[in-house]
Parts: C-alpha cells; sequence; structure tokens
C-alpha cells in the first residue's frame, strides 16, 4: 500500500495572491477597486482581470483560497449562462 502524501502543488506566486486578496475585500463605490488594481498592483484593469479568470482555473489558487476562488468561479458561470 502506498502511503505516500500526494505532491503538494508550487504555491502561488506573489503577484497571484495580492490578485486574490484584493478580491476579498469589499469597494464602496465605483472606481475605487479600478483605482486600487491600478495603485496597489500596478496593473491596468484589463490586464488585472485577464490575469484573474486564468486564476480561477488554476488548482494552486482553489487551494490557497477556496471561498473566494468558488464566489468568484460561481459569479463567473452566472455571468455566462445569461449571455
Amino acid at each position: 500500500m502506498d502511503t505516500d502524501p500526494p505532491p503538494r502543488l508550487p504555491s502561488l506566486n506573489g503577484r497571484e495572491q495580492d490578485i486574490l486578496a484584493l478580491e476579498r475585500r469589499g469597494f464602496p463605490g465605483p472606481g475605487v477597486k479600478e483605482r486600487a488594481i491600478r495603485e496597489e498592483l500596478g496593473l491596468a484593469p484589463v490586464r488585472y482581470y485577464q490575469l484573474l479568470n486564468a486564476l480561477l482555473d488554476d488548482e494552486r489558487a482553489l487551494a490557497h483560497d477556496p471561498v473566494t476562488v468558488n464566489r468568484l468561479r460561481r459569479v463567473r458561470e452566472t455571468r455566462r449562462s445569461e449571455r
């Protein structure tokens, strides 16, 4: 019987962790989140959302922050089904 633990996924890099951390926060009004993306992460919002979308399909992100990733996956699926 094989008793070796399953291989661990490599951890997220700093920027990937920062993207998920930003998604955990609430933002009070329009433009506030986009400003935080630019100022805190140094990314254009379009690039940020590209990276975020890729993270939602990354098992490392799910292992790092399952609550946030699953919530965002549900939102994404809802939006896709509305099209």
